[in-house]
């Protein structure tokens, strides 16, 4: 799709209709939360007076879904993280390779780094899925979701780096496996839902672009 072709969301404001008054930084360490203050115009005409609200600021990441068309088999990725022990029913979560995209790196750079770090597996293609922001009620990330080609039969079994305390089982499973999961509730990480969605309704482009 060429930029004269892309669709503008009908949105009624934009930068110019908001006013930052004030940014104060609470809390700097592995991830930022700043306090914004700031105006914006109403939708009856007007300005609203001062808003305050909390910033949680970890950067932007990068999420892959690592598929074997040959196959037509998923890896996933199975590993303890903070968010389930707050509030699931189990600690461990069943997702996709992910990673923070660092000062100075590309996004495709992520991806082939994480997918080696999380999988043990090398992409042979990548293809940009969508990209959305992960909660914007209260934070900045933007998630950058990619289709990977791999070779599904050289997977890792347990991966990670011992220096990011990572402790990664890898599961490579069918395509419909994946999906029973989704639609069984048993994966409850965003991205990983957002896309498997996409590859379903988007197969046959995706084989067409790989063979």
């Amino acid at each position: 799709m060429s930029e004269k072709d892309k669709i503008v969301a009908p949105l009624t404001f934009g930068h110019d209709d908001l006013v930052i008054e004030d940014k104060t930084t609470n809390y700097n360490g592995f991830f930022n939360v700043n306090t914004l203050t700031f105006r914006h115009k109403l939708f009856a005409g007007g300005w609203s007076g001062s808003v305050k609200r909390e910033l949680f600021e970890r950067g932007n990441a990068v999420i892959v879904l690592p598929y074997d068309i040959e196959r037509d088999q998923i890896v996933m990725l199975e590993q303890i993280r903070i968010g389930c022990i707050a509030n699931s029913d189990k600690p461990w979560m069943l997702e996709l390779v992910g990673g923070m995209v660092e000062p100075g790196e590309q996004n495709e750079e992520v991806a082939h780094r994480e997918t080696e770090e999380e999988a043990g597996l090398k992409l042979r293609n990548l293809m940009p899925m969508v990209n959305y922001l992960s909660s914007a009620g209260g934070t900045s990330e933007r998630l950058y979701l990619y289709a990977g080609q791999v070779d599904s039969s050289k997977a890792g079994d347990i991966c990670g780096l011992d220096y990011e305390d990572e402790d990664i089982k890898v599961h490579v499973v069918s395509r419909q496996q994946a999906l029973q999961y989704m639609n069984d509730g048993v994966i409850e990480n965003a991205a990983t839902i957002i896309a498997l969605q996409w590859l379903e309704l988007n197969l046959d482009k995706l084989k067409n672009a790989w063979r």
